[in-house]
């Protein structure tokens, strides 16, 4: 009696090893413009959270309210934010925002990415 073996051939795991690399050359670099899409999310959004501090700290300063941000300057809406300050690594643009008016060329920096907000300066 005969006994069969049983296995894989080497061509057969060359394929294997082969199509395992062209599976990944391809996958790979989808996975590199994730890092940077988040990156240029979380600027988005910290932008997004600026001009809504500003649109606030307008309303509640037209309202009269106390304990109001006066806004002169991209760089002060930092200070309408809920924590009061930026977070670490973030940096405004130094631009003047001139009375009752709305700027949207604000802009913002972090990890190499950039985004624009509005700022409403104080009536």
């Amino acid at each position: 009696m005969k006994k069969q073996e049983s296995g894989f051939t080497l061509i057969e795991l060359v394929m294997v090893i082969v199509i395992l690399g062209v599976l990944s050359a391809v996958a790979l670099p989808k996975f590199i413009a994730v890092d940077d899409n988040a990156k240029q999310a979380a600027v988005d959004g910290v932008a997004g959270s600026l001009s809504s501090a500003s649109a606030i700290n307008y309303a509640a300063r037209k309202a009269g309210s106390s304990g109001t941000v006066a806004i002169t300057n991209c760089q002060d809406v930092a200070n309408a934010l809920q924590s009061g300050a930026l977070p670490s690594g973030y940096t405004i643009t130094s631009l003047a925002v001139p009375a009752g008016t709305t700027i949207t060329t604000c802009t913002l920096t972090a990890n190499s990415k950039t985004a624009n907000f509005t700022a409403t300066g104080i009536l």
